[in-house]
């Protein structure tokens, strides 16, 4: 899984330093800022209610280097947690819905802000994480924005963007819904995506429950 430099570091004053040791030591350019985000996920429950299995979970290590009038190094630590879903489509067993929750550190220091999302819409975080929920053997084509909505998700009314695309199952060209939603929670960047066949009504109900019952940290 990679992540581009946009989607790690974004530049902005947006806050001060915290003068912890490890603070200091980066100051210093005694050693690497390290942070690391807890990871977020849906509940065993509602993986239970909407029958989707653990796909891949991955800690990842980032290292960056950023200039602060000097050179200094960042080591993030990046949580992605992917749940897929077996269909039978038209005859044929299909991994064709996903579920995903990544959490990245959101973080100021410096004068340089950690916040990969800080100017990015949900149409750019589609763009940024689509290959968290596409298939091992497909990609999303011709997607756009088909509408929005709220869901209540830790605790808080969470806006939820609806895109509309098209994907590879079973050998065939199928309509795709895939939603997208992000918000800061207790010092991370979520976000949370979802695909599932259009013309699969109830996967959209299990989709929200996902998200709904995501904990954060887990």
């Amino acid at each position: 899984m990679n992540y581009s430099r946009r989607a790690l570091l974004a530049a902005g004053a947006t806050g001060g330093l915290a003068l912890t040791a490890g603070c200091l030591d980066f100051v210093r350019g005694d050693g690497p800022l390290e942070l690391s985000a807890e990871q977020v996920r849906p509940t065993d429950d509602a993986l239970e209610e909407t029958e989707y299995d653990e796909y891949e979970i991955d800690e990842q290590s980032m290292e960056e280097t950023v200039d602060v009038g000097v050179e200094r190094d960042i080591e993030a630590t990046i949580w992605s947690s992917v749940y897929s879903k077996e269909i039978d489509y038209q005859g044929i067993e299909e991994e064709a819905c996903f579920f995903a929750a990544v959490s990245i550190p959101d973080v100021s220091v410096l004068g340089y802000s950690l916040n990969p999302i800080d100017d990015m819409d949900n149409d750019e975080l589609l763009e940024e994480f689509m290959g968290e929920v596409d298939s091992e053997h497909a990609d999303f084509d011709n997607v756009s924005h088909a509408d929005s909505f709220s869901l209540d998700i830790l605790d808080d009314s969470r806006d939820v963007d609806r895109f509309e695309g098209e994907t590879e199952i079973a050998g065939q060209q199928v309509d795709v819904d895939i939603g997208v939603t992000s918000f800061s929670h207790d010092d991370d960047v979520l976000v949370l995506l979802s695909s599932y066949p259009a013309d699969l009504e109830e996967e959209s109900e299990h989709a929200e429950t996902l998200m709904e019952s995501v904990e954060h940290p887990a």
